[in-house]
């Protein structure tokens, strides 16, 4: 029996049911929050609970698991979820290791590691193994897959020594790798390119946010080499609306792609990168929540001919093989 590992404990792959491969819970700055937010626009109680209301919403959609891959540089807290989740037992949420920088590595592990000022063994690699083998911190809860980005700025230093601790993770422990990509700057080709150099099964990695991009061309090329395409951000309008995205999953599973892709929205329950009133963020983006695929995007799908069972290859199959090790 092939078993992932979720906020409550491990579970059969079989289990998962339909799954959102690219939800947050929290986006959040941990010296943000405790800094500014307590007090002004953050109370712990309220936030919790409607993350619990948001949560449940996706259950009544059919959703029996969501892939938060919320790491270092997005305010990863598992003892937040570890409520979240009590508190909505219908519902596994699995969650990540890596590092969430287009950049520069946080000053913590910028002078120690190839190349530095202290020089030694990158200490990322041994810390993304701990988090899948043993756990995060103290609270037992196990990673099931690592996360790292390739955004606009392309391979600079920083970004190229988290991809590469990532591989060095994923050969020792077999877990399977998302990576945040920019589709304007192509740089899914960038990542494919770092993780064959480095021996990464591509068939276990996602190519984050492919679905802001419509040329089929571009689209095709990465999962030809055997990566998943994440359509992961319906309701994210101003990288592509959702007409476009729906054709563009369309067209793709009229050409045989149905089984390298997968689909979610990004969404969160609270993100604090867009200032602490959430009406703000709904009024920019009005489609860009949890239910928008299970109300609009799968009807829209079917009205383009997409069949009940490539969706069920994208929603249930895919992330299956995905977690299977």
């Amino acid at each position: 029996m092939a078993v992932v590992e979720t906020v409550r404990g491990a579970v059969d792959v079989a289990e998962l049911g339909r799954t959102y491969m690219h939800e947050h819970v929290f986006v959040l700055s941990t010296e943000h929050v405790h800094n500014y937010g307590h007090g002004a626009w953050w109370d712990e109680e309220e936030r919790v609970a409607e993350a619990v209301t948001a949560l449940r919403g996706l259950v009544e959609d059919g959703v029996t698991t969501i892939v938060d891959p919320t790491v270092w540089g997005l305010g990863r807290y598992i003892p937040r979820i570890q409520r979240v989740a009590e508190q909505v037992p219908e519902l596994n949420i699995i969650v990540a290791t890596g590092l969430y920088t287009y950049d520069k590595l946080p000053f913590q592990l910028d002078f120690r590691g190839p190349g530095t000022l202290l020089g030694g063994p990158d200490p990322m690699v041994e810390m993304f193994v701990r988090d899948l083998t043993e756990g995060i911190a103290d609270t037992g809860v196990k990673a099931a897959f690592l996360k790292c980005c390739v955004e606009e700025p392309g391979l600079t230093p920083g970004v190229a020594r988290v991809l590469r601790a990532v591989a060095a993770a994923h050969r020792e422990t077999g877990a399977p790798i998302t990576v945040h990509t920019s589709a304007s700057a192509r740089t899914g080709r960038i990542a494919l390119q770092v993780f064959g150099e480095e021996g990464v099964d591509l068939s276990k990695v996602v190519i984050g946010h492919a679905g802001d991009s419509n040329d089929l061309d571009y689209l095709m090329e990465l999962a030809d080499s055997g990566a998943i395409l994440g359509m992961d951000r319906f309701g994210l309008d101003v990288y592509n609306p959702t007409d476009r995205r729906v054709a563009t999953v369309a067209a793709l599973c009229e050409r045989g792609y149905a089984d390298r892709m997968v689909l979610s929205h990004d969404a969160s329950c609270f993100i604090d990168w867009f200032g602490p009133d959430p009406g703000q963020l709904r009024g920019a983006a009005p489609n860009w929540h949890y239910r928008h695929i299970g109300a609009d995007v799968l009807p829209a799908l079917r009205d383009r001919g997409v069949t009940d069972a490539q969706l069920e290859q994208m929603l249930v199959t895919t992330p299956r093989r995905y977690f299977t090790r």
